[in-house]
């Protein structure tokens, strides 16, 4: 594989409240524990991949409580757009 892949990543404004509610407004993009798959999966390294570390070791390797990770799966490119758009908006608002 050469250039770019299907992971990404973004932090939320308002923290991790903020961050835990765009993960549970997301109607086409699952939450889940490990990404891969056909389908979009997101995810929160607090939570999952980095929550045994401590907070001071998570700061320093630069993952915020804020942070989600999202695995782009095959859907519609615009259709996840929406679902990302509407997430942000119910949990920001």
């Amino acid at each position: 594989m050469s250039g770019f892949g299907g992971m990404m990543s973004f932090e939320v404004r308002g923290g991790r409240m903020a961050a835990e509610r765009t993960i549970r407004s997301m109607e086409l993009i699952k939450m889940a524990t490990s990404l891969g798959g056909v389908e979009s999966l997101a995810s929160m390294p607090l939570n999952t991949s980095h929550s045994s570390l401590p907070p001071e070791e998570r700061a320093r390797l630069g993952i915020k409580d804020s942070l989600i990770r999202l695995s782009v799966g095959i859907e519609d490119a615009e259709d996840l757009k929406d679902d990302l758009d509407q997430a942000l908006r119910s949990a920001c608002s």
